[in-house]
């Protein structure tokens, strides 16, 4: 579904990427892991064409996303939900669900379902939420647009434990009903059991692919121990 090659990343002048390489198949989680600064946040820019690469290769669902700006990225089925939840403050967390909906599987109900908190306080504006709700409500957002590839991008930081167990437990219920899903998170034991593929950035570049099984000590101490 998603093949990234070889992409380099700048910021102005300076360059994030050197030379990523990842793959997500269809119904695949795919752990995007590393230390903080390590580029990770700027490869899921650059495959949403907020900030795109400058070279190598970004190929959606046989599209190549060379050119395509980030709302077109969007429509091919790219849902995101970005670091910092960015929800629409103010607009109500229903208005927050309907504004980006699209046809498909996911609808209004099917979300409420998912993360019945939503449900409960569909006429509070967004920006009184709370961070857990308010991360609940991002990644509502994101299955609104019924996409073909969702990416989280650090989902369950700084949220309160109980939290943290209902969004794992959600995206849990998306991989095992099919979703293809690409994941940044520190919290391994959480991430590592469900993940079918696991790839590791040092310095803007891709280090280690593998399976989380091959993951060994020795590797998160070098890639992922602070």
């Amino acid at each position: 579904m998603l093949k990234v090659s070889q992409i380099e990343t700048y910021y102005g002048p300076s360059q994030a990427l050197f030379g990523v390489d990842l793959s997500v198949d269809t119904g695949e989680l795919v752990a995007l892991m590393g230390r903080n600064g390590m580029g990770k946040s700027t490869t899921i820019r650059s495959i949403c064409r907020l900030t795109p690469a400058k070279r190598g290769h970004i190929v959606f669902d046989g599209q190549d996303l060379a050119g395509l700006r980030s709302f077109q990225a969007a429509r091919l089925g790219i849902g995101l939900v970005p670091e910092g939840r960015r929800c629409f403050a103010s607009l109500t967390v229903q208005e927050n669900l309907i504004a980006t909906a699209r046809p498909g599987v996911w609808d209004y109900t099917k979300v409420v379902s998912l993360f019945p908190r939503l449900g409960e306080r569909a006429g509070q504006m967004a920006d009184t939420l709370s961070g857990g709700e308010q991360q609940m409500l991002a990644i509502g957002r994101a299955l609104m647009t019924n996409p073909k590839l969702l990416i989280l991008d650090e989902a369950t930081e700084g949220l309160a434990p109980v939290i943290r167990q209902e969004i794992w437990a959600a995206i849990r219920r998306l991989k095992d009903a099919g979703q293809s899903l690409l994941v940044v998170d520190k919290t391994l034991s959480e991430l590592l059991p469900i993940a079918d593929a696991c790839v590791i950035l040092e310095k803007g570049r891709s280090v280690w692919t593998g399976r989380p099984s091959a993951l060994s000590g020795d590797l998160r101490d070098q890639y992922l121990g602070v």
